[in-house]
């Protein structure tokens, strides 16, 4: 089984990142034939190329869903950067509907972390620390 933890020279993580973006203007590009998969498909490159773990990662008509585990060296707007800046690039080339938009994206994004524990048990373990034999 391989472990949900990751590790390198320096570091073991377990980061995992729940992002939510939208289009410009909230248009619903995800209607275009074709945008979809497209997307789909060039994020899953920019991930990989960037060491990032695609968890999950859905469309709806007007955003996206993208739930990824990466290492500390990454911060959530640099992560957005590198996925909304390479895909909006590409996407607006190969998609004459797209073309026309300055830019595709909003520079806005929600993040949430997630992990295997609560709040409430990382909590209680350091508020412990000093009461454990």
């Amino acid at each position: 089984m391989k472990s949900k933890y990751l590790y390198t020279k320096t570091t073991v993580s377990l980061i995992r990142y729940h992002f939510v973006f939208c289009p410009r203007y909230r248009r619903k590009i995800f209607l275009v034939d074709g945008v979809e998969e497209r997307f789909k498909q060039l994020t899953r490159e920019i991930c990989e190329k960037n060491g990032f773990e695609i968890l999950a990662m859905e469309c709806h008509i007007d955003h996206v869903h993208l739930f990824i585990a990466c290492g500390p060296t990454w911060s959530p707007s640099d992560i957005m950067k590198t996925v909304k800046g390479a895909s909006s690039l590409l996407l607006r080339k190969e998609f004459p509907a797209l073309s026309a938009m300055p830019s595709l994206w909003t520079r806005s994004f929600f993040v949430s972390t997630a992990g295997d524990v609560s709040a409430q048990t990382i909590q209680r373990y350091v508020e412990t620390q000093k009461t454990r034999p």
